[in-house]
């Protein structure tokens, strides 16, 4: 039941095809299985064990998908880890996660030396030498056996309290949400051409476009750092059928100027998925880029593929659709029960694409799924169709272009600062990224601290896309009777927009 033998089943039909493309620079099926195998091997000279974790931090370039397959293929559990990463990060993922080991890009070679140390780990950097390493490591050719039950991937994800927590994602889920992305819902065959510019760490990418290529034996061309402009190329120039994305990233093709010289006939359907799609936005992508764009759900603890307005169906502006075939959703009250249509109320999931559990967390697992219902923490509603549709968010995470930002983790290292009393951060609305995090900071009495101080040492110890662009301070936070810091009534400054 290795999630891995799907890449052994297209390399032994589809050998010759390309398999992961990047600029020119092309993978075939033959190549991309000698070369997971030649990982496999290089494991096992490192000591892997069936079961062990391995973190993979990488941007969307094709040895991804090469050291990815190569865990699975030796039975080990891959831990994604965004490349933007810094030191303190990468040493709790490898921590909490127990990996002794992780493949890292080349440009994030200091940050992993000092998180590997800190977590008493080691690295291998995917550099301009990696194929030299894995020439002569021993090539392996079997795809050890794991069960459906066993876990494939340990994806962190976090709400708004606590640290990250590892989804331990297993063979059958990843293996069966990628089926039904093949059959179902985009319907690929190996003809089709896939536009890979979701990060391959994240859910979405991962199934949707990774690993449902590969079940399929399509083609996955990959744009490691998301441009409008060069994506366009590259759909046109490669002759993408199959585009899926977050709603800014569509936001942003639609506002490259030059957007009708580029020719884009080939694609047949175009996912969304991330966050809700502003209905203005998908009317303006199908009328100028003339594909329709369906909308589905989920969460990296389904998958991540839960609902989703399939193909051949009546598809609904603004819903997340159906659920996919072998899920079941709910729209449950405070009690945990089901409402009526048109009601409102949290969404629960059911099926083969809910996670085995919280890795090392058994109270947060019995939490997140008490009867065998993962209740997602997001507020919807179902109609009398069975279409089902995001109202707002439980949570108080923020979706900045695509990414998922906790406050939690931002807040604490705020707090670290030691001129700041109270701190709590929050996403402002933005026209291109959709959310921009912000905070709001009490500072501790004579403290000289200024903005863009603060700014730069949350900067100098998040990734990039974490750290808050918008800070101001203010004298007090408001808070309940509790002292629970109110985040519903921070105000931001006028100059930067309501909240």
């Amino acid at each position: 039941m290795n999630l891995a033998l799907n890449l052994a089943r297209s390399a032994h039909t589809h050998a010759d095809r390309v398999a992961v493309r990047l600029a020119e620079q092309v993978t075939t099926y033959r190549d991309l299985d000698e070369r997971s195998g030649r990982v496999a091997g290089l494991l096992a000279e490192h000591g892997l064990r069936p079961g062990d974790p391995v973190g993979v931090m990488l941007p969307n370039v094709p040895d991804f998908a090469a050291v990815y397959y190569g865990v699975l293929r030796a039975g080990g559990v891959v831990v994604p880890m965004n490349p933007l990463l810094k030191a303190r990060e990468i040493a709790y993922y490898l921590s909490d996660s127990g990996a002794e080991l992780i493949f890292a890009g080349a440009p994030a070679v200091n940050e992993v030396a000092a998180g590997a140390a800190t977590a008493g780990g080691r690295s291998v950097i995917v550099d301009d030498a990696f194929g030299e390493l894995l020439t002569s490591a021993p090539r392996v050719d079997s795809v050890v056996e794991r069960d459906g039950s066993d876990t494939a991937v340990i994806l962190y994800t976090s709400g708004t309290t606590g640290t990250p927590k590892g989804a331990e994602l297993t063979h059958d889920n990843l293996r069966r949400n990628a089926d039904v992305v093949v059959r179902t819902l985009l319907e690929l065959t190996a003809d089709d051409v896939i536009f890979g510019g979701l990060p391959l760490f994240h859910s979405f990418g991962q199934t949707c476009t990774l690993n449902a290529a590969i079940a399929a034996g399509a083609c996955l061309t990959l744009l490691p750092r998301f441009d409008p402009a060069r994506a366009l190329e590259i759909i046109a120039t490669h002759r993408a059928t199959v585009f899926a994305g977050v709603p800014t990233m569509y936001g942003a093709l639609l506002a490259v100027p030059a957007r009708n010289d580029y020719d884009v006939s080939a694609l047949r359907v175009c996912m969304s998925g991330g966050a809700a799609l502003p209905v203005e936005v998908l009317r303006a992508f199908d009328q100028t880029f003339g594909c329709q764009v369906l909308e589905g759900y989920g969460l990296s603890e389904t998958s991540p593929v839960a609902s989703f307005n399939h193909p051949h169906r009546e598809r609904k502006a603004g819903s997340i659709g159906t659920p996919v075939d072998g899920v079941q959703m709910r729209v449950l009250d405070p009690n945990g029960n089901e409402v009526q249509p048109g009601e409102i109320g949290e969404i629960a999931i059911s099926g083969h694409n809910v996670m085995k559990g919280y890795w090392q967390r058994p109270q947060d697992t019995a939490a997140a799924i008490p009867d065998g219902w993962f209740r997602t923490g997001d507020i919807g509603k179902v109609d009398e169709d069975g279409y089902f549709f995001i109202v707002d968010r439980k949570k108080d995470m923020i979706i900045r272009g695509g990414y998922n930002v906790y406050p939690r983790e931002i807040e604490e290292v705020l707090y670290e600062h030691p001129d700041v009393a109270e701190a709590a951060v929050v996403g402002l609305p933005d026209p291109l990224l959709g959310e921009e995090v912000a905070a709001a900071v009490a500072l501790k009495q004579g403290a000289t601290v200024t903005v863009d101080e603060l700014r730069a040492h949350v900067k100098a110890q998040v990734a990039a896309y974490k750290y808050p662009r918008h800070v101001w301070f203010v004298d007090s936070l408001p808070k309940g009777p509790t002292g629970k810091i109110l985040k519903r009534e921070i105000v931001a400054p006028a100059e930067l927009g309501a909240r």
